[in-house]
């Protein structure tokens, strides 16, 4: 059975998972990169080092963010945001920084999943590597699932 997510559970997906990925575009060029993030029922928040998703974010702040959960090929759910990209600074930054922490204080995650090493949100670099906190403010939300046991409800088990 194939059906759509309704909007608390395409929320409750948003805020439950802790990887997305995000489609930017510009200059007839398309990009599509994971990320490790954390939601606040209206945005998603992000924090990476310089690189081509920044920059082609910045060029072209119109993306898509695409966020699932997978039990098998047959039993998964799946949201697709469409959203603008706002680079951070100041205390924004810091409450992204705060937000992306306390997403990921009982996962295990990598060296670059989140700003763990020390960074100060106000020197925004570490070394010789500048890091940058954004945040997309969704504008649209759908989302998808499928199951294998059809049940008459339209909603998945959550």
């Amino acid at each position: 059975m194939i059906g759509q997510l309704s909007l608390p559970d395409i929320d409750n997906l948003l805020h439950n998972e802790v990887i997305a990925r995000i489609g930017c575009h510009t200059n007839g060029y398309t990009y599509i990169v994971p990320v490790t993030y954390a939601y606040d029922g209206e945005a998603i928040f992000g924090y990476s080092p310089e690189g081509l998703k920044l920059t082609m974010m910045r060029e072209n702040p119109k993306v898509c963010v695409e966020v699932d959960h997978i039990d098998d090929p047959a039993n998964w759910r799946c949201v697709i945001a469409h959203g603008i990209f706002q680079e951070l600074s100041g205390a924004a930054t810091e409450e992204a920084v705060r937000k992306i922490r306390a997403r990921f204080v009982s996962q295990r995650v990598s060296a670059t999943a989140v700003p763990s090493h020390g960074l100060d949100p106000h020197a925004r670099s570490l070394g010789r590597i500048r890091f940058s906190a954004y945040r997309i403010i969704l504008e649209t939300k759908t989302g998808r699932f499928e199951r294998s046991d059809p049940v008459e409800t339209s909603n998945p088990p959550s």
